[in-house]
């Protein structure tokens, strides 16, 4: 699957029972509404069956809809949705033209984040390029999260919409937003910046422009930061990275550590299980991509 698309942002749904409870709390305030946006996004983070997640994403797309549409200036909200979006239409939709509509939302909704986070930013995503970076290099560290929360958001868009060329050229926006983030806080969300530095590292082979060994370099890091946690890195390091360049070895052996690993981990279990299921499918096709 990740092979095939953008890979998921650790932020995805809860059982739908949950979220039927939750639509009785109309007098919640924003400040209340975020943080139950807050709490039920960790109960899916740390979730080892993503078929459950799978199953109740839609009543939380409509739950988080709805807070928005009440607190329509709450950046906590605007970027719990951005990051559902994302996530559900980058993970776990497998048409292509719905998982672009979804993302599109997502990317919609991390832009409105942006712009809640600094009035300079709004509308500066449709601006020239260098009116634009200048916007995102005078962002300074109040406005990491959103500016990481609306990349990542802008980024599963582009792979979703990867047949439309305008949405392709988005990618240096999205690369200056998140180095942005890497020399504001490069600690971020475990170094979450540079799993998409990497991504875009490494979407071409080096003689048409690609990077490798840059996006080598940046997944590793995610590996560091997250003292290993972070399984998703690895099987990108090996997707990404080895299989690009060619090394059956580390591929294998990238691969092979991760079906290993314990998946349990706050804050990572559903992403990491996701990794783990990934990094078999990659086993089993070495043989056939790399040949015998």
């Amino acid at each position: 699957m990740l092979s095939e698309r953008w890979p998921p942002t650790r932020w995805t749904a809860v059982p739908a029972a949950v979220l039927l409870a939750s639509f009785g709390c109309a007098s919640l305030m924003s400040s209340a509404t975020a943080g139950l946006a807050d709490s039920l996004g960790e109960a899916v983070l740390n979730q080892n069956d993503p078929e459950t997640v799978r199953a109740g994403a839609p009543a939380y797309l409509l739950l988080v809809d709805g807070l928005i549409a009440d607190n329509p200036d709450d950046l906590d909200l605007l970027l719990a949705g951005a990051r559902l979006y994302s996530s559900y239409a980058g993970a776990f939709v497998n048409d292509p033209e719905r998982a672009a509509r979804l993302a599109r939302k997502g990317r919609d909704y991390g832009w409105r984040a942006l712009c809640r986070s600094d009035r300079r930013a709004c509308g500066s995503w449709s601006a020239p390029y260098a009116e634009f970076e200048a916007v995102v290099s005078s962002m300074g560290p109040r406005q990491v999260a959103a500016l990481y929360g609306a990349g990542a958001a802008w980024a599963v868009w582009i792979r979703a919409a990867s047949d439309d060329w305008s949405a392709v050229a988005d990618k240096a926006r999205v690369d200056a937003m998140m180095q942005r983030v890497v020399a504001l806080d490069g600690s971020y969300d475990d170094g979450g910046a540079f799993l998409y530095l990497g991504i875009l590292a490494t979407l071409l082979p080096e003689a048409m422009g690609g990077r490798p060994e840059d996006g080598r370099a940046a997944f590793e890091r995610v590996i560091e930061l997250s003292e290993g946690r972070n399984l998703m890195a690895k099987v990108l390091l090996a997707d990404r990275y080895a299989r690009l360049v060619f090394d059956r070895e580390l591929h294998d052996r990238l691969c092979r550590e991760v079906i290993a690993a314990d998946a349990e981990a706050p804050g990572l279990t559903l992403t990491n299980t996701l990794a783990q299921a990934e990094a078999r499918r990659l086993l089993a096709d070495s043989a056939d991509y790399f040949g015998e």
